[in-house]
């Protein structure tokens, strides 16, 4: 309807005001939620645009542009990433391996199956699950492993320590929250703070507080871990 005919239609002089402010809020376009995140997205090419072209179907030139960037920038929203920018950084396509991952994390069949309890750790794609035969008890979730010098050691290890209010002293008290020790000091615990910045850790499997703490309640003293693979860049 034009500006006119609603003037038209409003008959009275007194509802002029109103219907002229009907027929603005026709023509001019909301300034929702998908306006904002359209002004917020990133113009710049991120360092894992290919991979996140191809999983979220977009012509595949490693090139960004805007229609990138809103499919980008609503699969941030889906996930929880922020800021949801449409920027294809570290932490979005650690976040892309999550998700190829969440139906069989264990289809290449790298982590041995058996009755009980293992926890997997792929230093390759850098995600942790745990399973009890072919049933995904927990996960998969993002880890930070060991950096270059100070990599995770890989091989078969059992859980031989828990210390819930773990405290660093090697590593000047760096609080080290759900502490699940495999390895000669080694261990799962929770990292405050993103587990996407920074080189690695010093050999531990790092998690997000809240994963370590779930992960606390499904494993155990003795339980089995398995870690296989190589970090990329290390």
């Amino acid at each position: 309807m034009s500006i006119r005919q609603t003037v038209r239609r409003a008959g009275r002089p007194g509802a002029l005001a109103a219907a002229l402010l009907m027929a603005v809020a026709v023509v001019l376009p909301a300034a929702g939620p998908a306006r904002a995140a359209a002004a917020a997205c990133r113009a710049d090419t991120g360092p894992y645009q290919w991979q996140l072209e191809a999983f979220l179907h977009r012509p595949q030139d490693g090139r960004q542009s805007a229609a990138d960037c809103a499919a980008i920038a609503a699969f941030q929203r889906k996930e929880g990433i922020r800021p949801a920018d449409g920027y294809a950084g570290l932490a979005t396509y650690r976040t892309m391996l999550v998700v190829q991952a969440r139906g069989n994390p264990n289809a290449a069949g790298k982590c041995p199956v058996s009755a009980r309890k293992t926890a997997c750790v792929d230093l390759g794609r850098q995600l942790m699950w745990v399973q009890q035969g072919r049933r995904v008890l927990f996960g998969p979730v993002p880890v930070r492993t060991g950096r270059a010098g100070q990599t995770t050691r890989t091989g078969r290890f059992k859980v031989y320590l828990r210390s819930k209010n773990h405290v660093s002293t090697l590593y000047a008290n760096s609080p080290m929250p759900y502490s699940q020790f495999f390895s000669g000091g080694q261990a799962f615990h929770g990292r405050p703070g993103s587990l996407f910045d920074g080189g690695g850790s010093a050999g531990c499997v790092n998690l997000t507080v809240p994963d370590a703490r779930r992960l606390w309640d499904v494993i155990g003293l003795n339980d089995g871990v398995w870690v296989w693979g190589r970090k990329p860049g290390t």
